[in-house]
């Protein structure tokens, strides 16, 4: 994707361990003398790789770190013993402030994406004298009213994937919460049933997401490993409404006032309907709404271009140094 900076490798790293027998894989990239910055990445499952490119390696000190259960910390969510009832986003608000502590960082810049979004809300919410900043894409609040429309109301625009998706669960769920019928499917003692439900619920994630008919499917959805455990910790987050009080992350916006916040959504995304980041904007003194023409809930270059304008509005660069 045109103009995204360098994918530069860490100059730090390491695995930390926060409590209930989780070890959370960290990296830091970037000038370690730069302006602080921590990425809460999307899913919940998705990992942390590749986010650097969004910060400019000579201005920020990044860190990036995969989230209780999934990419590299340990244990992981993949394997059906795994128990995740420590993996709450009470408890990811604690692992945040324990890398905050580890790395010596003081305040930082807090970048969310989609999943990352509402965690980094929360965050914010939770440790305001924290954040400096705070840049969040495909914004989203995961309350029930979002949980209920991209797994059955959002149906309505690709109706055959969406009878795909509904028909992966026995027929006496189907009228029911999906999030909750997957959800035992995937921790059914039947190997094979929890990965066809895995691959069922993958492929509705890819069908919501499309934007355009040749738009490619998510290429990490065909690794078994990452399918299970983005699936199994997906309806665990979901079926809790990220186990905050109904629309406690819209109620708390204005207590965000006074914290620059930059919110970018795509006007085409339909997994994560407008009216959240408009809200959310509404009652958020101080922040800005960016709307992407032509995204959906992907990063495209015209999304791309977006998160890199943000994260380069929060830099004083030295003369000489602006982003051509």
């Amino acid at each position: 994707m045109a103009g995204l900076y360098p994918a530069v490798a860490p100059h730090d790293q390491g695995m930390l361990a926060v409590g209930d027998g989780h070890r959370v894989y960290w990296e830091v990239c970037g000038n370690p003398g730069g302006k602080p910055a921590v990425v809460l990445h999307g899913g919940p499952g998705s990992g942390a790789s590749g986010y650097q490119c969004f910060f400019d390696p000579d201005a920020y000190r990044v860190l990036l770190f995969d989230q209780r259960g999934c990419g590299r910390s340990t244990p992981h969510a993949s394997d059906p013993s795994v128990d995740l009832a420590t993996n709450t986003t009470h408890h990811l608000i604690g692992d945040i402030e324990r890398l905050r502590e580890h790395l010596g960082v003081e305040q930082w810049l807090v970048f969310g994406i989609s999943w990352g979004s509402t965690l980094a809300l929360a965050y914010a919410q939770s440790h305001r004298d924290r954040v400096t900043e705070l840049v969040l894409g495909m914004v989203v609040t995961t309350t029930q009213r979002e949980v209920e429309w991209v797994t059955r109301g959002v149906g309505r625009l690709f109706p055959e994937a969406w009878q795909r998706f509904r028909d992966g669960v026995p027929e006496v769920d189907r009228d029911g919460s999906l999030v909750d019928a997957y959800h035992r499917l995937l921790h059914s003692s039947d190997a094979a049933e929890r990965e066809r439900a895995a691959r069922n619920w993958c492929a509705w994630e890819d069908a919501h997401m499309a934007v355009h008919a040749h738009q490619q499917p998510v290429p990490r959805f065909d690794d078994a490993r990452f399918r299970m455990c983005f699936a199994r910790l997906v309806t665990h987050y979901w079926r809790h409404a990220a186990f905050l009080e109904d629309g406690q992350l819209l109620r708390g916006a204005s207590t965000l006032a006074g914290i620059p916040g930059i919110l970018i959504h795509g006007r085409l995304d339909v997994s994560s309907s407008l009216d959240i980041p408009s809200e959310l904007h509404h009652h958020w003194p101080g922040s800005e709404l960016v709307l992407v023409d032509g995204a959906g809930h992907a990063v495209n270059e015209g999304f791309g271009n977006a998160l890199i304008a943000a994260t380069d509005r929060f830099v004083d660069h030295a003369p000489g140094r602006e982003r051509q």
